[in-house]
């Protein structure tokens, strides 16, 4: 198989109630408002939170070298039928998933369940293929690089743009780590240094590139990039000045802290998190902890809240993707132990007080999801086991923050009557154990 196609996948990465009403046959325009009380994105005209969920499909046993849309056409609707039935029944309105995804899944996905798709391109994230070689670590200052990824992202467009239930598009995963890190496992977030920066004016300017020529050919929706944190903001600002969306994947643990207003008063963009979360592994005390899981979930759709339109705070969120829907079996190792649930923990995040511990590892990669995965039946299927954050997302996505009055206190009142205690009293029972 070639491995372009393998790892532009990589890091992916019901109750079945029928056909959409009202389904339209040509897709929504989707644009992005700026007015005195802050951003919103709309979607036909109307403000869309996004209240979204990274997405993949990897049975027990595999890795990113699995593509579920090479299977049969039987077998990817059960499992579409399944899970988004899940996605729906807790509110989530938008997936995000990798290039690979063919069109009529996408509009398979939104013509039945309503959930809209985010379309990442990984950016040259994690290699690009010259002749038949793979380079590992993209520079993006080559000259093929830079015609090797406008010529991508400009097809993509032109393939994609009429497609039903297509979002936006989102540019790259965290990028600016690859500039530090030689693999695609997670590590350590890195620091900027005077090299790192030169290497990503280079890459940051070509993104800006990349957004004017897809917008140059699909003008119906919005682009963003994917950064990690704010690492490279001050050039960021400088060097994209047409990206529409600052996507951001960000791990700070149950607070975002100054998030949403560096980016205001540094960029000016609204913020969307293309992920963020927390993993059910405990690694102080060695066993599944879904209340932490739970808890953070809980605080961090809060503040998306609290930061979105018309609230009275900086008014640039539009929402999140959640990380992420089911467990990643494969994270650790990535090509070993792949029926194996590791529960080593792969980099350390002091935000996590939970099971944060000075100078060890606590961020599980294997734990992310909100639902466990179980075996694979004979029909290529998996059952999925909800935690208590599962039915916390189902209770946050109910709070509509754009209704005519709703405020802080609005907000407050909302979570305050989510109950993490009762959350996990509907998880109980729902784990597998191979």
């Amino acid at each position: 198989m070639n491995r372009l196609r393998i790892l532009l996948l990589l890091l992916l990465t019901v109750s079945f109630s029928g056909n959409v009403a009202d389904a339209k046959t040509e897709p929504l325009p989707v644009v992005l408002e700026e007015s005195d009380d802050g951003w919103r994105l709309l979607v036909d005209g109307d403000p869309f939170m996004v209240h979204g969920m990274n997405w993949d499909y990897f049975p027990i046993g595999t890795n990113y070298e699995y593509i579920i849309w090479e299977e049969s056409p039987a077998m990817i609707k059960e499992a579409l039928n399944y899970e988004m039935g899940m996605l729906q029944e807790i509110g989530v309105n938008a997936i995000r998933v990798y290039t690979g995804i063919p069109q009529k899944w996408i509009e398979y996905i939104y013509d039945h369940f309503g959930i809209y798709t985010m379309l990442n391109h990984p950016f040259g994230r994690y290699g690009l293929s010259r002749n038949g070689e793979w380079i590992a670590n993209t520079d993006y200052s080559e000259p093929w690089v830079i015609d090797q990824l406008l010529m991508e992202v400009t097809e993509l467009a032109r393939e994609y743009r009429d497609t039903r239930g297509l979002l936006l598009y989102l540019l790259g995963n965290e990028n600016n780590y690859g500039l530090f890190w030689d693999g695609a496992e997670t590590e350590n977030i890195p620091a900027e240094d005077r090299q790192s920066s030169v290497m990503a004016r280079h890459m940051y300017r070509l993104f800006n590139k990349a957004a004017v020529a897809m917008k140059s050919i699909d003008g119906n929706r919005p682009v963003a990039l994917c950064n990690g944190d704010l690492l490279f903001l001050d050039i960021i600002a400088e060097e994209v000045p047409d990206i529409d969306i600052f996507g951001v994947n960000v791990y700070r643990g149950v607070s975002f802290t100054d998030l949403y207003e560096r980016v205001k008063n540094e960029y000016g963009k609204p913020v969307l998190l293309t992920e963020f979360g927390a993993d059910a592994f405990n690694a102080r005390t060695n066993r599944e902890d879904q209340m932490c899981q739970a808890y953070i979930k809980h605080g961090n759709w809060r503040e998306i809240y609290k930061y979105a339109a018309g609230i009275g705070r900086t008014g640039n969120s539009i929402g999140g993707f959640t990380f992420q829907f089911s467990d990643g079996w494969w994270k650790y190792g990535q090509t070993v132990d792949l029926d194996v649930h590791n529960t080593e923990a792969s980099w350390a995040n002091g935000g996590y007080e939970c099971d944060y511990v000075e100078g060890e590892n606590n961020m599980n990669e294997e734990w992310f999801g909100i639902n466990a995965k179980g075996p694979t039946n004979e029909n290529g299927i998996y059952e999925l086991y909800p935690r208590a954050a599962y039915y916390i997302l189902m209770e946050a996505h109910k709070l509509d923050v754009y209704a005519s009055g709703t405020t802080l206190e609005t907000i407050r009142q909302h979570f305050d009557q989510i109950s993490l205690n009762e959350a996990y009293k509907k998880a109980t029972g729902n784990t597998y154990s191979p």
